[in-house]
């Protein structure tokens, strides 16, 4: 299990880069499939998705008092992803981490 660890970290702490780096892991995990870079590719999918959609809908309300609790929101979601994936870790992020393994059970 370490050695598969060791292996997918890369991939893994890749994916949080954006969503060109969930583009990136994809493609470095896509001939030999490692679960742990797998498992952060959908968190960090998700994240990225999930950032991009909040982003859309709270540009249209064009207020401080609304936009930064949600950058800190998203700040302490990717924060808490990639230092998982960093300490070797499969802890979902939290409040949507386990929705984003099932939703995207098919990528990885």
């Amino acid at each position: 299990m370490n050695n598969s660890i060791e292996e997918g970290k890369t991939p893994a702490i890749t994916s949080y880069i954006l969503i060109i780096g969930v583009l990136i892991a994809m493609s470095m995990n896509s001939e030999n499939k490692n679960s742990f870079a797998s498992f952060h590719i959908r968190q960090a999918l998700g994240l990225s998705l999930t950032f991009i959609s909040f982003g859309l809908i709270i540009s249209n309300f064009d207020s401080f008092m609304i936009t930064f609790p949600m950058w800190i929101c998203i700040s302490i979601l990717w924060t808490y992803g990639i230092f998982s994936a960093i300490q070797g870790q499969t802890k979902p992020v939290p409040l949507v981490g386990a929705l984003f393994q099932k939703w995207f059970k098919s990528i990885g």
